[in-house]
Parts: structure tokens; sequence; C-alpha cells
């Protein structure tokens, strides 16, 4: 499954089979969450066999099954955290979904359990994201046009649009989708895109942004372009 795949294939999963995670499955995970780690200047950490996190009243209300597994989206208090939280989350949640996971991005209805995971100075937990084999594969929602969040247009590229087509299947909280994106034209044989967050009285607005720009990039391809 390329990633272009996955995000045509992904649904939010909150129902999971009892079953762990395959060896091979958490060797690959663990892998590229140290890469992104460094990356992303991110902590965060995969959890897993782990039940209380998703039996408390929160996740009840949450709908949560047999969510045993999940990833603590931490980092470094900073004014991007939620944005690289997206983002480098995003990366988190294709590669499960080649691996034959499914995944749920978590904002609230989880319990913090102690003793689970580790936070440096400074740092704080932005989100979970449940993983683990899905009872079902999930619905797809309701999306919004490539023109209600973008600048496309005959005078565009193509891949512009493909872009904004990948950034539309991202997941948002309460898919609530307040992100735009604009072509703003090249610059020494740079093009620039600009991406920017709406306002929302959920939140998460940041978070989402970092999410879109993580598909936008995948749906766009290996073209040229820098954001602003």
């Amino acid at each position: 499954m390329t990633l272009q795949e996955a995000i045509e294939a992904r649904h939010s999963v909150r129902a999971y089979r009892n079953e762990p995670l395959a060896e091979d499955v958490v060797k690959a995970m663990k892998e590229q969450i140290a890469i992104l780690n460094r990356e992303g200047n991110l902590h965060m950490q995969l959890i897993i066999n782990e039940p209380k996190a998703f039996q408390g009243t929160l996740a009840k209300y949450g709908k949560f099954r047999n969510a045993n597994n999940y990833i603590v989206m931490a980092g470094k208090k900073s004014k991007d955290l939620d944005e690289r939280i997206g983002y480098y989350g995003e990366h988190l949640v294709l590669l499960a979904q080649t691996l034959g996971l499914n995944t749920c991005w978590v904002g609230l209805s989880y319990s913090k359990v102690p003793g689970t995971y580790e936070l440096g100075e400074d740092e704080k937990i932005a989100c979970y994201i449940a993983i683990g084999y899905g009872e079902t594969q999930g619905v797809s929602h309701k999306i919004k046009s490539v023109e209600q969040v973008s600048n496309v247009s005959d005078n565009t590229p193509s891949w512009f649009k493909k872009g904004i087509e990948a950034a539309l299947l991202a997941p948002t909280a309460v898919n609530q989708q307040k992100f735009s994106f604009e072509y703003v034209g090249v610059k020494n044989n740079c093009h620039l895109i600009r991406a920017k967050k709406g306002f929302s009285m959920i939140g998460y607005t940041k978070m989402d942004l970092g999410i879109a720009k993580y598909h936008f990039e995948i749906g766009a391809e290996e073209v040229n372009f820098d954001w602003v």
C-alpha cells in the first residue's frame, strides 16, 4: 500500500479486536517513532498492551473498545508544538495503515496513566493516537470541496489540486476541516504555498493544519515547493 492509498483507505476507528500487535509491526512503529522524534524534536511514545487509558469515563464517552495500544503525542511546550504533533503524528498514522493497522486521533477522551510514559522538562502531552486491529475499517465522512479550502483555478498547477484533494482526506477534530491552502506563485524556480488554520471554538486547528500539510505533500508528490 502506498501512502496515497493509505490516505484513501484510512478512517478513524474506535473499536479494536482484542489482539496484540505483531512483533514486526511494533518494531517498525518504534523505529519510525525514533526517527520522527529526532526530526520533529518531539517525544512520541508507543504504549502497548495497556488498557487503562481508554477505560475511564471520558473514554466511554468516546465509545472506545479494546483500545489497548496507543501513541502518546508529546513534546516541549512551544507555539508550533501542536502543528508538529499533527504533521509527524500523521506520518505514524499512515505508516500504521500500510502495516494493516487502524488508528484514531484522540484529543480528550483518554486518561493519562501514571508510569506508562515519560515526560521531560517543559514537555507536555498534546493528544493520544489509538492504534490496533480494527473491528471495521471505519467509515468516510462528508468533506468540503477543493474550492472551499483553496484558491484552486484554471491558472494553478494540477498538482496543487491533487494536494488539496489529499488534504481534504486528512482527519480533523470533529471533521471540522478549518484549514485553507493558497497557491502564491513561483519565486526562484520554486512554487510557494501558504497554509492557514481557521478559527474554531473546538480548537485543535493547529494540529489539524499539521496533518493536512502532510497530506498535501503526499498528494502533490515530488513537486518543488516551499511553505510560506
